[in-house]
């Protein structure tokens, strides 16, 4: 007999996730390896998901809304669920940036969040986040999600160039990522800029910084710490900040000669060259 654990749905979204699937499979008569069979997984894994022990995917969630007519039920409760994967002190933002109606940010060390490619994100997290890499990765694609919604944000990324150089996951994962990077040129909603190293002493000395509009609330400035994130809409900080973007975006390559430098980049330091020094990264 099959040890069913009682779930507090108001405990977390996972377990709201996992009450919801739970109820919606009784309601149609079915068992956990009834359900399995039909979107294509086993019963193990679905009691897995209705325990709150496992993160479901999305395309798990889509499966079984389609499987039991659900109307898409599930599928908007798993924004909820991996966005409560991410870190706590970085879930305010998410919240935020996914409201924004413009986002400029300026990144000195790696490519924006929600430009990254999975591999490329993969390996980012993947320095101290071993024993949940995969529901983290699944959060941060998760969270990109609002670049493909019918009326995306207006994002504009300066990127350092020593961006393009940080071999992030090895040579392969590189190439991608800058390949990605290469396909939102032209985006009626993507601006993207490399700060070249030619400037020397620049406004963004200070490190990364995100500055979020929106249509009927203020100006948010957000910055990391090692394990923290700071979120202000002190109008004189907003002040500064946006003065010191400005000056970025004066100072940096146009988005035509930014191009050029992420496809020469991509080709003469990523290409498929063997050497001692390529890795993979699963």
């Amino acid at each position: 007999m099959v040890n069913i654990r009682d779930l507090d749905p108001s405990a977390s979204p996972l377990d709201y996730f996992g009450s919801e699937l739970r109820r919606l499979r009784e309601g149609a008569d079915l068992n956990q390896k009834q359900l399995g069979s039909i979107v294509f997984c086993t019963g193990s894994l679905i009691g897995q998901i209705e325990t709150a022990k496992k993160v479901p995917t999305r395309e798990f969630a889509e499966r079984v809304d389609a499987a039991l007519g659900t109307e898409g039920a599930l599928s908007r409760l798993l924004g909820l669920v991996l966005r409560s994967q991410l870190p706590h002190w970085f879930q305010q933002y998410a919240e935020m940036e996914a409201r924004a109606e413009y986002i400029s940010t300026y990144q000195c060390q790696l490519v924006y969040g929600l430009l990254q490619a999975e591999a490329y994100a993969r390996a980012v997290l993947g320095v101290e986040q071993e024993g949940k890499l995969d529901d983290m990765v699944a959060a941060r694609m998760e969270r990109q999600r609002i670049l493909t919604r019918e009326r995306p944000p207006v994002v504009w990324t300066v990127l350092d160039e020593a961006v393009l150089y940080r071999e992030i996951g090895g040579r392969e994962v590189m190439r991608e990522q800058l390949a990605h990077l290469l396909g939102l040129f032209g985006q009626p909603w993507m601006e993207l800029q490399v700060l070249p190293f030619s400037v020397g002493e620049h406004a963004g000395m200070m490190g990364s910084f995100t500055l979020l509009r929106f249509d009927d609330d203020p100006d948010i400035h957000y910055s990391e710490s090692y394990d923290s994130g700071h979120m202000t809409a002190n109008p004189q900080v907003i002040r500064g900040r946006s003065v010191g973007y400005a000056r970025l975006q004066a100072e940096a390559l146009s988005p035509r000669e930014s191009a050029a430098l992420i496809g020469r980049v991509m080709e003469e330091r990523y290409g498929h060259q063997p050497g001692p020094d390529a890795r993979s990264v699963a």
